[in-house]
């Protein structure tokens, strides 16, 4: 059986289901693939759910931090039942460089994040259970996102507009450059998918899927493991102040404290090793910060993949430091288009970048909404939850929030 469409999407992360939200907004035909038998199965629900302010990347990449900061305040007045105003500290530890302290609240202030500057006595106001090694730091505007009911109220949105979701709708082969100048998406066990346009949101399989087509996309992902304990009342996200390093982010998660991370290589996003050097080493990183987690009872341990993009991240040692988006267009396959990169905090912006080439393929002329109201259900944390459930979207980074 064949379904025509004027795009397919393949992915259903984040990403994705923000491309098919927003091309449906502009009136577009949209079918968006997702391989599992839910949403948010990748890289989206298994994040450590921060809501950067931008701070992370200030001094590395201000232009991405900039994107950052509007994209979080974008996100809390489109999406308030998503996110916990947690607020967010980044801490210097004794033996931390003072410069790049001073650098990273410099870098703060000029893309207009007004962090404030704090003493240690009014650190540990804040974070009572703080270190004493604690010897300054700043509060910037962070927060905590729950992917599982951000990505199920854009999914929401997105068939509201008329796009068509389907999981359970692993793309076994792209059929490009035919004469009839469509691609024809197969997927396994269901029908082929004709289409205008192709976009390729498929995270870390991103290279896979173009392959599929006759592309080549270079991927380096790698992988990230995050570190649930029993701990409560933890309050703003606490950063570590230096250059980015295993174990220097603890994200406040219901009545948990979320250890991240690590940053190691992988080949196969689908077959890929989970050391036990890894969760020991983030406990103990973290703990230099908040020394209780080193003692705290560890509910549960998941692996996050990156989806990062080589030509980017060959200089970085993989940790993608900047964290910055790509759209690629491919010669040798005409009408896919592949984005890769970025963070959960800016796939609302990544999505518009994505659409936006594609209506300037297809002539299509209607500008982006999606920043200009409110997803379904957004100041509803019940609703939305029900929402995750529906679309099968509840992932581990959720699975202490959102119930099964």
């Amino acid at each position: 059986m064949t379904v025509e469409t004027e795009v397919a999407v393949i992915g259903g992360g984040a990403t994705g289901v923000g491309v098919a939200r927003d091309l449906a907004m502009r009136g577009v035909d949209v079918a968006l693939l997702e391989r599992g038998t839910g949403l948010n199965a990748g890289t989206s629900g298994c994040s450590h759910g921060v809501l950067h302010s931008g701070a992370r990347y200030a001094e590395s990449d201000p232009e991405g931090a900039a994107d950052c900061l509007r994209e979080n305040r974008t996100l809390r007045e489109i999406a308030p039942g998503c996110v916990v105003e947690s607020g967010g500290l980044f801490v210097r530890l004794a033996g931390d460089d003072p410069d790049y302290f001073e650098r990273k609240l410099d870098a703060c202030r000029e893309v207009g994040m007004e962090p404030t500057r704090l003493n240690p006595d009014e650190l540990r106001e804040r974070v009572p259970g703080a270190a004493g090694a604690v010897e300054e730091g700043f509060a910037v505007p962070d927060g905590v996102v729950s992917p599982a009911r951000l990505v199920a109220a854009t999914a929401a949105s997105a068939r509201d507009h008329g796009a068509s979701i389907h999981t359970g709708s692993a793309v076994t082969d792209i059929d490009a450059g035919s004469d009839s100048e469509r691609l024809a998406v197969h997927v396994d066990g269901g029908p082929t998918i004709v289409a205008d346009s192709v976009v390729n949101a498929a995270g870390p399989w991103a290279g896979e899927v173009a392959a599929m087509a006759g592309a080549d996309l270079g991927m380096r992902p790698t992988r990230g493991v995050m570190v649930a304990v029993d701990y409560s009342g933890l309050g703003p996200v606490l950063n570590r102040c230096r250059e980015p390093a295993d174990g220097d982010i603890v994200v406040p998660h219901g009545e948990q404290a979320v250890l991240g991370t690590t940053s190691v290589a992988v080949d196969d996003p689908d077959t890929f090793e989970r050391e036990d050097w890894e969760v020991e080493r983030t406990v103990t990183e973290c703990a230099a910060m908040l020394p209780a987690v080193a003692d705290a009872t560890v509910e549960r341990t998941y692996w996050g993949l990156r989806p990062l993009y080589e030509p980017d991240e060959l200089d970085r040692e993989g940790r993608g430091i900047s964290r910055d988006f790509a759209v690629v267009a491919h010669d040798a396959a005409p009408g896919l288009v592949s984005v890769v990169g970025g963070k959960l905090t800016t796939y609302r912006r990544m999505a518009e970048a994505v659409a936006d080439r594609v209506c300037g393929d297809l002539g299509v002329e209607e500008p982006c909404r999606t920043a200009e109201g409110p997803l379904p259900e957004a100041g509803t944390p019940e609703r939305l939850d029900e929402l995750a459930r529906e679309f099968g979207a509840v992932g581990p980074a959720d699975a202490d929030v959102v119930g099964e």
